[in-house]
């Protein structure tokens, strides 16, 4: 208790002695504790090839890209500073996944119906067995095998196709779709019944 009370009356001697006025001095210059709290560095625009890095990055690591002129647009909009350049990316992604879905509703019920709807049982099972070998050019012969049939059961078949221009042989043997995207509409459209 002794030592507690001598601090405490000696306290205010001590700091005077030791110099009070020039530390009350140097406080008054020093930011308070909420103004470091938000004193933020200055941060300037990215380099031009950083901001393209920034935008085409992200896409590119789910399989698309920006266009040159995409790009050059949201670079020239936001002037490359960070957040302006997350934010319209951004946007921009949801922007495209919306059109694409939207899109690909449209096309479903126009476009690829149609198309669709002129053929026969027998050439959408070939189909929906082409879309499921994948949208790569597929040999004429595993296609016939995924439908359970032999090459010259599945070749009447491949020819009605091709004169309905919904498939084409891009090399002998092979049979691809003419349109891109087809395949999807076949898997969405129709389920696949495995013969082998």
């Amino acid at each position: 208790m002794a030592i507690h009370r001598l601090t405490q009356k000696s306290l205010p001697v001590v700091l005077i002695g030791a110099g009070l006025p020039q530390l009350v001095g140097k406080a008054g210059r020093a930011k308070s504790y909420a103004e470091r709290l938000f004193d933020y560095p200055e941060l300037g625009p990215l380099k031009n090839d950083d901001a393209r890095q920034a935008l085409q990055a992200p896409v590119n690591r789910e399989g698309t890209s920006f266009t040159e002129e995409a790009l050059n647009e949201i670079i020239r909009v936001t002037e490359g500073y960070p957040y302006f350049l997350q934010e319209w990316g951004y946007q921009a992604w949801n922007i495209a996944k919306k059109a694409t879905e939207a899109s690909i509703q449209r096309l479903d019920q126009n476009f690829f119906r149609v198309r669709f709807d002129r053929l026969t049982p027998g050439e959408k099972e070939y189909l929906r067995a082409l879309a499921e070998l994948g949208t790569a050019p597929q040999r004429s012969g595993d296609v016939a095998e995924e439908l359970g049939l032999d090459v010259q059961n599945a070749a009447p078949l491949r020819n009605n196709l091709i004169k309905k221009g919904m498939i084409y042989s891009p090399k002998h043997g092979d049979t691809a779709f003419t349109v891109p995207l087809f395949e999807g509409f076949m898997k969405r459209t129709m389920p696949f019944v495995h013969t082998k």
